[in-house]
């Protein structure tokens, strides 16, 4: 088990909303909290909308999930800590600051796209001299990362706010392994070992395919970032009751102590020389947005053996009271472009971004 931390002292000089949690009750709460109408004495049972199960197991670490506030979802995050369990909510402002990456990503859309299209004519070299591919192959990478981040800029705020989710039923297990099993070949070019563990028994609910994609490519691409170079990565689908727990662990180094409270709200940094392996956290917003529309929980934790572990909750849903849609009207995000190359765009080698291989 982690230590825990000693903080709460702290409550009231933190900006964001937050309160503290003993034994099932609210003992203090901030003066940005009881805007919420949270306040000494209220049970924490009756605020959880999501990750009861993950938060009565919580031993250490910092778990993602969601509170419903005077009927309304409201994205919070708890620590432990010696004097009780911190909850932190999302407030408003943070949302004003991902509406507005997403309005700068409709600006930035325009130009990239007819910048990839210019390339894609330009270069379809496939007897080119070896340096004349690799030239290639880093303006095409450069453009997918591109790509990347305005996507990420764009989806982040529409993620958040949990609206027209495309839920369908799918086979989550099979469509798991499938994207794992690809994953890995791809990441085997750069030196990553990813071993995937699945369920024995097929496991059927309604999901939606380009959230869980993303998230999950997501998880990938920071897991290779802070793994040691070359070590393996390891990835455990398992079921309990009704939900499904997705474990992806590194031999990494492990989030600096200072940033762990922040990890889920890496939008809100200051500019500086910080690690720049974790850009701006919107990919935390897409994983975090994604297990809260499935019903579930984002877990971040170290375990003792090193590294950094994520685990993301899912809920088996099987009944048709959420939204259902064709895919069939789908819009792919990505623009017909290969989804994987994209979202690891920048933990992939150049090699792959040869045009023969991305067209």
């Amino acid at each position: 088990m982690e230590r825990k931390e000693s903080n709460s002292g702290m409550l009231d000089l933190m900006v964001q909303p937050a309160f503290i949690v003993r034994e099932g009750i609210v003992t203090q709460a901030n003066p940005a909290a009881e805007k919420y109408f949270i306040a000494p004495g209220m049970p924490i049972g009756e605020l959880l909308h999501t990750g009861k199960t993950e938060y009565n197991e919580l031993e250490g670490g910092c778990l993602y999930l969601t509170l419903s506030i005077a009927g309304v979802p409201c994205a919070a995050s708890v620590r432990k800590l010696a004097e009780g369990d911190i909850f932190t909510l999302e407030q408003d402002a943070d949302q004003s600051q991902l509406q507005a990456m997403a309005l700068a990503a409709q600006e930035l859309r325009g130009p990239l796209s007819n910048v990839m299209m210019v390339a894609d004519q330009l270069f379809p070299v496939t007897d080119a001299d070896d340096d004349t591919r690799l030239q290639v192959s880093k303006i095409n990478r450069g453009l997918f990362q591109l790509m990347r981040i305005v996507g990420n800029m764009s989806d982040a705020y529409r993620y958040s706010q949990q609206t027209e989710p495309q839920m369908a039923v799918l086979n989550i297990s099979n469509f798991l392994e499938e994207l794992f099993e690809k994953n890995a070949e791809l990441l085997r070019f750069g030196g990553t070992e990813i071993h995937f563990e699945n369920v024995r028994q097929p496991v059927f609910g309604l999901a939606d395919r380009e959230k869980l994609e993303r998230a999950v490519h997501n998880i990938l691409s920071n897991a290779v970032k802070f793994a040691a170079k070359g070590s393996p990565i390891y990835a455990r689908l398992t079921r309990k009751h009704d939900m499904l727990y997705l474990t992806v662990q590194d031999e990494g180094q492990g989030i600096d102590n200072g940033l762990r409270g922040n990890v889920h709200a890496r939008f809100l940094r200051q500019p500086g020389l910080e690690d720049s392996r974790y850009g701006i956290g919107l990919g935390m917003v897409m994983i975090r947005s994604a297990a809260a529309l499935h019903g579930g929980t984002v877990l971040i934790d170290h375990p003792e053996s090193g590294g950094t572990r994520l685990t993301m909750s899912l809920a088996i849903r099987q009944d048709r009271e959420h939204t259902v849609r064709s895919h069939a009207f789908e819009v792919d995000y990505a623009g017909a472009r290969d989804h994987t190359l994209i979202e690891l765009s920048d933990v992939l080698p150049n090699a792959l971004y040869e045009s023969k291989r991305i067209n």
